[in-house]
């Protein structure tokens, strides 16, 4: 199998913090994370598809497509948003990049085995900062 990757980047703000706890607790947990008045990132997603190169193009993955796709269904429903507040499908959810990663491959999912004919996606790694990152591989 080989593995391509295909890198995007977005600006989004948000907030930790659990409703069920008082503000102490949420700022033993979660730090400047909890700031009342949110805080952002600079995030970067690497989406990984693996499979076989398709015999006619060469290809695992038509990466502009895949491109594409991760633009108009990720990209743009995140970029330079609130992601507590302004994006529908992490609404109830604590905002951590672990929840969000989860979000991102149940919308990428089944999209991206529409464009591998012989394999998927295999790996969503998300970046918070240079420094802390999540892996996703959709168990």
């Amino acid at each position: 199998m080989i593995h391509v990757c295909r890198k995007e980047h977005f600006n989004a703000a948000h907030k930790l913090w659990n409703p069920n706890w008082s503000e102490e607790r949420n700022t033993e947990v979660f730090g400047p994370c909890a700031n009342a008045n949110w805080h952002g990132h600079n995030f970067e997603l690497i989406v990984t598809v693996k499979g076989k190169p398709d015999p006619e193009t060469g290809f695992v993955v038509d990466l502009k497509q895949l491109s594409t796709l991760i633009r108009q269904e990720i990209i743009a429903k995140v970029d330079h948003k609130n992601l507590n507040l302004d994006v529908p499908f992490m609404e109830g959810k604590m905002a951590s990049c672990e929840n969000l990663v989860i979000e991102f491959w149940k919308i990428l999912q089944p999209k991206v085995e529409a464009l591998v004919k012989e394999g998927g996606l295999y790996k969503l790694t998300l970046y918070e900062t240079p420094r802390n990152f999540v892996e996703y591989f959709g168990d």
